[in-house]
């Protein structure tokens, strides 16, 4: 187990090198989501966008971008983070209520986010809304049920106390913040059943990372909602700035 934990920690270098200003744990896989669109630029949601770091990040590689979250303070934020881009679009809204066409995005992440919302429901929905080739990324956050769980975690703990010290953490970055309540065998049961085919391994900072790729040549008819980034949306507003 220490080996892995070594051995995450060498990942972990690459994963952060994007990051430096504004770095915490959940920062520190916005290089690896920032890859993965980069390589597919098309459509991205941010679900639980918060104040739009990730969104700012995407909107340099991405063709648009879209940010979602239900705290209207950190969407305000996130609005004036991402001025300078004409190809973002921000909602206040919850996601498993928001307005969207099936299959219309190339990339649905969720970093530290999922558990905020249902697991099922909200896995189900992200499955949905992935167009035929593009990708589920998910990093999360687990609840420490078992004793691998507790002993994993203080292994990786040295590390991470250097790593976020190294990186000069930022601790508070004004979001809400919830504890977990699923442990990762949780997740993975929920998810082999929701996501035939996710990939989730453990990463570092008490994290997980779930991806799924969307092989289908059809769209999801699971999802049953119309009309991606309407402000008329019932409970919800956006503001947006594409062309």
């Amino acid at each position: 187990m220490f080996v892995v934990a070594c051995l995450r920690a060498r990942g972990a270098l690459w994963e952060t090198q994007l990051v430096d200003a504004d770095w915490n744990h959940n920062a520190a896989y916005h290089g690896m989501i920032v890859g993965v669109a980069g390589r597919r630029p098309g459509r991205v949601l941010d679900v639980g966008c918060g104040e739009g770091l990730l969104v700012q990040r995407l909107a340099g590689v991405a063709r648009h971008v879209t940010g979602v979250d239900p705290d209207a303070a950190a969407v305000a934020r996130a609005s004036e983070r991402t001025a300078p881009f004409d190809n973002v679009t921000l909602r206040v809204d919850e996601f498993l209520k928001m307005p969207a066409e099936r299959a219309s995005y190339d990339l649905v992440t969720f970093v530290a986010t999922l558990h905020h919302v249902d697991l099922t429901l909200a896995l189900r929905r992200a499955r949905g809304l992935v167009a035929p080739g593009g990708e589920l990324f998910i990093v999360g956050v687990s609840a420490r049920k078992t004793t691998a769980d507790w002993i994993i975690s203080g292994l990786q703990l040295p590390v991470v106390r250097v790593l976020s010290r190294w990186h000069r953490e930022v601790r508070n970055v004004g979001v809400v913040v919830a504890e977990p309540t699923e442990s990762l065998r949780d997740i993975r049961a929920i998810a082999r059943r929701e996501l035939p085919g996710a990939r989730i391994r453990r990463g570092l900072y008490y994290r997980y990372i779930l991806r799924w790729r969307n092989t289908t040549n059809e769209p999801d008819r699971a999802l049953r909602t119309t009309g991606p980034d309407r402000s008329t949306a019932s409970g919800g507003s956006s503001t947006s700035r594409s062309g």
